[in-house]
């Protein structure tokens, strides 16, 4: 990355990494041996079962933290086991984010909103990542160039939505990119070297996407891997202007 490359010994942070992008970034940062430390988290010991087997192949280097997003308790304890082993983090990741689940499903129409499934959206794709942003900064208040970047979609674009439906989903990443815009621009005041940024990742082949499939072209199916490639490389070619902005995985700027 390039601006690890002004960096000796490189720490991140992939919040989320059990499965799917997360994992697929722990794997992707594991390769690089610029990268002292990474940190990663996961929510249910039983499906984290392959990070868990990564972290006894690298023991000095990746360490595995359990946390749940929706907990500021717990991401609070969880970043203070980070900080009492580092003091600087460069690179944090959130791919935390919830579309559909046994309960939960995309609505397709008013009559389908419930409040109690709008709030489990926003609990999870929207507040625990300001969460985040609220107890990483001592983590982020030094003086090299640091990326915390947070996984939105492009169908929490406003000027985008053409289609309408998936109400909980679409708006609870509204807030998203809302909530890490507002973050970095108070991140520009107490620690301005480190850019906040929302990345649309594409569609990739992830038990998220995995119902709703059928009508993405082959060529706009990403493997996991892919993504990940396509995710770092616009994280890499980010400029001093950038923070607060919303990428896709292409590098071009979406709007809001």
């Amino acid at each position: 990355m390039s601006f690890i490359n002004e960096i000796n010994h490189a720490n991140a942070l992939i919040v989320g990494a059990s499965q799917g992008i997360g994992l697929g970034f722990v794997k992707k940062l594991l390769q690089d041996n610029r990268i002292s430390k990474v940190y990663a988290t996961y929510r249910q010991l039983e499906s984290a079962s392959e990070l868990i087997t990564l972290a006894s192949e690298y023991p000095e280097r990746l360490i595995c933290l359990s946390m749940d997003i929706t907990d500021e308790l717990q991401i609070s304890e969880c970043v203070q086991q980070i900080r009492s082993q580092i003091n600087k983090l460069h690179l944090v990741i959130n791919c935390v984010g919830i579309l559909h689940d046994e309960t939960l499903q995309p609505e397709k129409s008013l009559r389908q909103i419930n409040s109690e499934n709008l709030l489990r959206y926003f609990q999870i794709n929207s507040i625990g990542a300001v969460l985040l942003a609220k107890h990483l900064l001592p983590l982020f208040r030094h003086q090299e160039r640091s990326v915390f970047a947070t996984i939105s979609a492009k169908l929490g674009s406003i000027g985008d939505n053409q289609l309408g439906g998936w109400y909980g989903y679409r708006a609870s990443k509204a807030a998203l990119n809302m909530l890490m815009r507002t973050a970095a621009i108070e991140y520009s005041r107490s620690c301005p070297k480190t850019l906040v940024i929302t990345l649309h990742p594409g569609t990739t082949d992830t038990r998220l996407s995995r119902p709703f499939q059928a009508n993405v072209p082959a060529e706009k199916l990403f493997s996991v891997e892919r993504t990940v490639t396509q995710l770092i490389t616009v994280i890499e070619q980010l400029q001093e202007g950038d923070s607060g902005h919303f990428f896709s995985w292409d590098g071009s700027r979406l709007p809001w």
